[in-house]
């Protein structure tokens, strides 16, 4: 039986009071701060301690630079390899004047936690430390230790993780769950929910491409100038043709969602060659379901302007490219600079990783996360994709770690915008939602039986 229908000797949890809780702890930590730059991620880590002290749960402080902190927490159990819950301390910078409310205010109003973070990923960390304070509160045995994790630096640089990485062996978690999928309403048939773990991540290569050229006058166009070399460069990219992929773990998401269809619907979604052919130009116009089919080069800024009226002789282009499981990132590389075909255009590599997958089949924390979600859920689909995005599950893949992304919340396509972007905010229902779909992975996962029981 599912660990959601279990009963400890601390009696079944008042889940409704638990999730105000969470809420309200939430709240606390979207006030805490963290924006990156510049971090101050110990400063936001504050509300977490607290409620470890408060209830007890060991931790410590890892703070390699000052005011930048990984915090880790352990619940203790037995001897098998221990679960990490992956979360981030820091978060985006909020444009203040074009929210309807204080982005760092942690607002609890109208139903929803309102703030930096609700989302991305302060949410998600407080339903974790919930469930460890759940899991102590109801005094679950565990067969193997239970890890908080929430790292610094996540939103810029990594620095956090990789950090913690020098130290794995400390942890020695053999399993994470991280963000990277979410439950989403509505989004390949109206009324269906659907929910996406991430079992891998698209590779990243960011790019500055610089063209150089003559620098001069404004008043006078004249040839081999650098902003003209780099249009022309853009628009070689920009006219790239893509060829869609289809990774398994894909298919089997769609084969999810058409086993709760019917007819014809059902018949294409639970045929991978159907699915391929007739489902091609619905999954194209998306653009969040585009980019998990192709290779992705993405123009997301320029530079090398001075003033109007000046030639510069570098402009550069800043490019976001995202990789399928199978590309190399020298690959990619290589075929833009075949694209551009001009010598005076020059790439520079910011950052190079390629994708990373964890096997998800028959695999018991990717199993009882489906249970769980299916039991809190009984409607909705459920199946393995993978992320356009990367988190810090792609730095502990490469460790041979099983990472799965998942924030256990159901949300609107209008909500989801909301991460980085304005008002961004989660229901108090779907966090109670979540922290019961977490304890109950928790146990079915780490479980060793209620005390008193034979493991």
């Amino acid at each position: 039986m599912l660990a959601l229908l279990t009963t400890a000797t601390a009696g079944t949890p008042d889940w409704d009071a638990l999730g105000q809780e969470t809420a309200e702890l939430l709240s606390a930590y979207i006030r805490a701060g963290g924006q990156n730059p510049p971090g101050d991620e110990t400063a936001s880590a504050a509300p977490l301690m607290a409620k470890l002290e408060a209830e007890g749960i060991a931790f410590e402080l890892w703070e390699p630079v000052p005011g930048r902190g990984n915090l880790i927490a352990r619940l203790e159990g037995g001897d098998r390899p221990p679960l990490c819950l992956l979360s981030h301390l820091d978060v985006v910078p909020a444009e203040a004047d074009r929210w309807s409310v204080d982005p760092f205010g942690g607002l609890i109003e109208g139903g929803y936690v309102w703030g930096r973070g609700a989302l991305d990923m302060k949410g998600m960390g407080a339903m974790e430390l919930m469930a460890l304070v759940q899991l102590k509160r109801s005094g679950v045995r565990l067969d193997r230790d239970v890890l908080l994790v929430a790292v610094a630096d996540e939103e810029v640089d990594n620095a956090g993780v990789q950090q913690v990485m020098e130290r794995w062996d400390e942890l020695g978690c053999s399993h994470v769950l991280n963000e990277g999928g979410l439950g989403l309403r509505d989004l390949l048939f109206e009324g269906d929910n659907l929910y996406a773990i991430s079992v891998g991540e698209k590779g990243v290569l960011w790019l500055r491409m610089t063209a150089e050229g003559q620098p001069g006058h404004g008043s006078t166009p004249r040839p081999d100038e650098a902003p003209e070399r780099l249009l022309k460069a853009l628009e070689a990219l920009r006219a790239r043709e893509t060829e869609l992929s289809w990774h398994p773990a894909m298919l089997e998401l769609f084969d999810a969602v058409g086993q709760r269809r019917s007819g014809m619907e059902r018949f294409v979604l639970t045929h991978p060659w159907w699915t391929r052919r007739l489902l091609k130009g619905t999954l194209t116009d998306n653009p969040l379901t585009h980019a998990v089919l192709i290779d992705t080069v993405h123009i997301t800024g320029l530079e090398g302007a001075n003033k109007p009226n000046v030639v510069p002789s570098q402009a550069s282009a800043l490019l976001d490219c995202r990789l399928l499981p199978g590309t190399d990132p020298q690959d990619l590389l290589d075929e833009l600079i075949a694209l551009v075909d001009d010598p005076q255009v020059h790439f520079e590599v910011l950052q190079a990783v390629p994708a990373q997958v964890s096997t998800w089949q028959d695999d018991p924390l990717y199993a009882a996360l489906v249970a769980n979600l299916q039991e809190a859920d009984p409607t909705a689909a459920v199946g393995p994709a993978i992320s356009p995005g990367f988190t810090d599950s792609i730095y502990l893949r490469s460790l041979g770690v099983q990472a799965y992304g998942l924030v256990p919340v159901l949300i609107t396509s209008e909500e989801a915008a909301t991460m980085h972007g304005d008002d961004e905010r989660v229901s108090v229902a779907e966090l109670t939602r979540g922290v019961r779909v977490l304890v109950g992975t928790i146990e079915d996962f780490a479980g060793a039986g209620a005390p008193g029981e034979t493991p």
